[in-house]
Order: C-alpha cells, then structure tokens, then sequence
C-alpha cells in the first residue's frame, strides 16, 4: 500500500533529489499542519496582490513591501494599495525590508513568492533561497543574464524548488500550438512572427527629462529600499508605482515584459535553443536610460537536427508584422509561425486559442 505524502514532504524529497544527496536546511519549526505551507509574499502590491491572494490558501505568515502609503494618487485607483490588501490579513506580519523579514522569522517561513519591479528579483530570490526557501519569482525572472544564471545555480546549490510567473505556459493553447507542430501539421517552420504593442500607457509613459524631475519622498514609502541594488537617484512619482518598466534602472522594456508570453510558444515548440545571430532595426536611437518606443528584432536559430533554421521576428511599440494572408487586421499581440504547410495564427499575449490560417483549413484536422 502507497504511502501518503503530503506537500511539505514532497517539497522536501523532491528537492532533495534534485540535488544527489543534498539535504534542506530544517523547515518552519512553527508547522500549520500537514498540508500547508507557511508562506511569505515579497511585493504586494499590482500583481503582487495575487500572489498573496494564492499564498493565502496556505499559511500567510508574512507580508513585505516598501510602499506603505494611503494610496491617494492615480496610479493606484485601478488597484488596492498594499495597506489595503495587509488589512485583509491581518495574522500577517509586515515588513519593510526582506532582509529583516528573514532575519526576524527565518525559521517560520516555507516559500516565497516575490513580484517587486524586476531590479529586486534577484536580491530577493537570492535571499530566499539562501536560507532553504523555495520561490516563485515573478516574471521576468532577472534584470539581467548574469542573475539568470547565478539564480539557476543557487537552485541547484541549495536544494530548493522554484518557478517563474509565465502561467500561459499552462494554457491549453500552448500546448495545442505545441502538439500541431510536432505533429507535422505546419510542415517545416523557417519564419515566425511575435508583436506587443507595448510600450503603452498606463506602464510606459515616456519621459520628458533624463533623470525624471525629482519631488520630495512620499510618506509611506521608503525609497531607498525601493531602489534596492542600482545606483542612487532622486524620487520621481515617473518610477514608482507603474512606470518603472520603461527605465533600465529597474525595468526590462517591452521584450522582457512581454516576450516571456509572446516567445514561449514557438521556443517551446520548434525547440530553438539560442540564437546564432540577433539584428535589431530601431526608428530612434537607443540609449542608457529608457527604452524605445519602436523596435523590430529578428532572431537567427540555426537547423537543429532535421529541423530547419528559423528565423524569429519580435515587434514592439510602433513597429508591426507584414498581416499574414487572409487578416485584414493585426491584434495588439500576437504571434503567427509560417510554416511549408500551413500558418498558425494564435492572439494575444498568451496563446489561448490558437487556430491555421485561413481558418476554414481547420476543418481538414477534424
């Protein structure tokens, strides 16, 4: 007769096994009960509130977030304040800084979800893991390629189970874009094309001044520790709380915005691996501090076994695709695979509904 596992144990074994003979530092010594974890949420606000939303199906034991403001601007009308969302939990310690919410309850936390702006990944992931936690990072992962893989090695190091916020890699549509492919379907695949219209309002709004025109710190937020790892600057309400994105400092523009969704269907289905080449075509010249509003990248992926090289197309702002035959109107995302056999079509950012082009050629597949 099986065992039954439940997930603390699991999270425990499967981790351990992932690493040889790595063994987890010792968990929450205040246990919630067999089926529950103690988790901890680092970024509450925007999309942070649904990682406590989630986290509080288990054990919420703590909340952590630098900007703890009324919330009385407009930025913050489309969505509840991270005051407002502790006070609907209010068994959950709060914090400011993350390094005092480990140090202070190190030994009560499980696993962390985190979704600051993307500059704090890093340092937070990094944190947790250190102390044996596993993570969800919201996506992107990282700021840059060097945390990228320094984050993979720390996994490995430590033991811990982790996972990045691309939840379109779960749709059915991805996995039908993915089982059409490798069924043939398409034929042989040498062009892709993917588009945002991103950067747009309300998280992109270009600026006027390079640094943004400084005004005093607002009550409530600490931004120092807002700006975590980069170099000091002046406050602007031009950052904080949305329009962080389009500035390097803190943000990964359009592509690491977005690209995560746009991408992962044909990475995933044609199995790209990486580049051999990248040309990017620009209708304004690049600089240090904010992203364009117009770029067209393309991609080279080498053959890869039988498979024939691709080359991958990425579009953002003003920049659009050639409308493949039959659409008289492009979506604000969206991604299409040309293949020798048919073309699949799938818009969006996530792939939810996918279909051939035209669309009466679906009815060949039934």
């Amino acid at each position: 007769m099986m065992k039954k596992m439940n997930r603390r144990t699991l999270l425990k074994q499967s981790a351990s096994l992932a690493v040889g003979a790595f063994v987890l530092p010792r968990f929450s010594i205040g246990q919630p009960g067999p089926d529950k974890l103690n988790t901890a949420v680092i970024g509450i606000g925007h999309m942070g509130k649904e990682a406590v939303s989630h986290s509080s199906r288990e054990n919420l034991v703590a909340l952590c977030d630098v900007d703890w403001r009324a919330g009385n601007s407009e930025d913050w009308k489309r969505t509840p304040t991270p005051i407002q969302i502790a006070r609907g939990h209010p068994d959950a310690r709060r914090f400011s800084d993350f390094r005092e919410m480990f140090d202070t309850m190190a030994d009560k936390i499980d696993a962390v979800c985190i979704a600051t702006p993307d500059h704090v990944h890093f340092a937070a992931a990094m944190a947790a893991m250190e102390r044996g936690k596993h993570v969800f990072v919201q996506k992107p992962l990282a700021h840059n390629i060097w945390q990228l893989r320094t984050l993979q090695k720390a996994m490995h190091k430590y033991g811990v189970q982790t996972n990045m916020g691309n939840q379109g890699h779960t749709f059915e549509g991805m996995r039908l874009i993915v089982e059409w492919v490798r069924a043939g379907i398409l034929g042989e695949v040498e062009e892709v094309h993917c588009w945002t219209d991103r950067p747009t309002l309300p998280w992109f709004v270009k600026p006027t001044a390079i640094p943004a025109p400084a005004s005093p710190v607002p009550e409530g937020l600490d931004w120092d520790l807002w700006q975590g790892p980069v170099a000091v600057r002046e406050y602007s309400p031009e950052y904080l709380p949305i329009r962080w994105r389009g500035w390097w400092d803190y943000g990964v523009g359009s592509l690491g915005d977005i690209g995560c969704h746009c991408l992962d269907a044909p990475f995933w289905a044609l199995e790209l691996g990486m580049p051999s080449a990248v040309d990017v075509e620009l209708r304004e010249p690049a600089n240090d501090d904010y992203t364009v509003f117009s770029a067209h990248v393309i991609y080279h992926f080498p053959a890869r076994g039988n498979k024939p090289a691709v080359k991958l197309h990425w579009y953002e702002g003003q920049a659009r695709p050639p409308k493949p035959k039959g659409m008289t109107k492009l979506p604000s995302n969206g991604m299409y695979m040309v293949g020798s056999e048919e073309t699949l079509f799938a818009a969006g950012m996530r792939p939810q509904s996918p279909t051939l082009l035209p669309r009466q050629n679906m009815s060949k597949y039934k």
